[in-house]
């Protein structure tokens, strides 16, 4: 089969699997119900074309992880989310797992920031199983990397957010993404395979 037929098949079926919740294996009686937030509420600072803000953040397996190392390696995909044993969030992070391939395709890594403190991402994180991508930690000082893209809410939790920044540091895509809903997975694959056409 030709590569790109069989990526773009892989495509199809992973944004079906995408479409129904992840089975992350966090325990329902562990997730906190946030009932419906307000869909959006922070003002974005960065655009696309604008210079990707750098940031080293700690991660839960203990190293630090700085934006600007993939500089000239690889893309990469910022995937913010609010918090820690919340519905949304405990289904969108377990399914990047799903996608892992496409983001290889691509040339590209996943960072998963959250506001959280690294003590509520690693139990968060270890009941969701085994993610191929660093989670880490805007806690301190507070919600600095998320409020460097504009992406901080008035309650101190980062927006549901994803940004695409190619291997040169620019950012090419944003999604400020309502907090209520998981992001268009499909769409963030075909704006990295814009990345590839650039080349």
């Amino acid at each position: 089969m030709h590569r790109s037929l069989a990526v773009s098949l892989l495509a199809a079926l992973l944004a079906l699997a995408w479409a129904a919740p992840a089975r992350s294996g966090v325990s329902q009686e562990h997730i906190y119900r946030t009932g419906e937030l307000a869909p959006i509420d922070s003002t974005l600072k960065v655009r696309p074309g604008d210079p990707a803000p750098d940031f080293s953040l700690p991660a839960v397996d203990g190293s630090k992880v700085t934006l600007s190392s993939f500089k000239g390696r690889k893309n990469v995909v910022l995937s913010f989310v609010p918090a820690a044993f919340t519905p949304v969030c405990s289904d969108q992070w377990p399914g990047y797992n799903i996608a892992r391939p496409l983001f290889e395709e691509h040339d590209a890594v996943l960072l998963g920031v959250s506001t959280d403190n690294i003590p509520s991402l690693y139990a968060w994180t270890r009941e969701m199983g085994e993610l191929w991508f660093p989670a880490l930690s805007d806690f301190w000082p507070h919600g600095a990397v998320a409020s460097a893209y504009g992406v901080l809410r008035s309650t101190g939790v980062a927006e549901r957010a994803v940004f695409v920044i190619d291997k040169r540091g620019v950012i090419r895509y944003v999604d400020v993404h309502d907090i209520n809903r998981r992001p268009d997975l499909g769409l963030l694959m075909q704006e990295l395979s814009k990345l590839d056409q650039a080349r």
